[in-house]
């Protein structure tokens, strides 16, 4: 997905969100990472700005205070970026193993783990958007 991203040619606006739509995300990110409440606050503080960067291929990435912490695809899940994860390991390092090992088990068939952001790919270039 991020392979051949480059910032200047990829990104195409950013707009800051409205509290409305923020906590609609929040709801989302709670949903999809059940244990991840405790920690939102931290990690999407109420007074920093988040903003959506919409990119080529309906991608959007989740900052907040420049800080790249999410991105999705068309409306999809929303996956944390390499830094987050690294930044939070102690989060996401249980959430993300249960829900591989879930999704595996109920299909039990193709592609196990799907590779769509790693290190040194145009993602983790990018490091912040202001």
């Amino acid at each position: 997905m991020f392979k051949k991203f480059d910032e200047k040619e990829n990104v195409s606006n950013c707009i800051q969100l409205k509290t409305s739509v923020i906590k609609g995300i929040k709801n989302q990110l709670i949903e999809q990472f059940p244990g991840i409440e405790p920690w939102l606050n931290q990690i999407m503080p109420k007074k920093d700005p988040v903003k959506i960067v919409r990119c080529h291929e309906h991608i959007e990435i989740l900052t907040v205070n420049g800080e790249l912490l999410f991105f999705r695809q068309r409306e999809g899940p929303f996956y944390p970026t390499l830094r987050l994860l690294h930044k939070c390991a102690h989060i996401f390092g249980t959430l993300s193993e249960l829900k591989i090992k879930g999704e595996n088990e109920k299909v039990n068939k193709g592609i196990g783990i799907e590779n769509i952001h790693y290190l040194n790919d145009g993602l983790w270039h990018m490091k912040t958007y202001k």
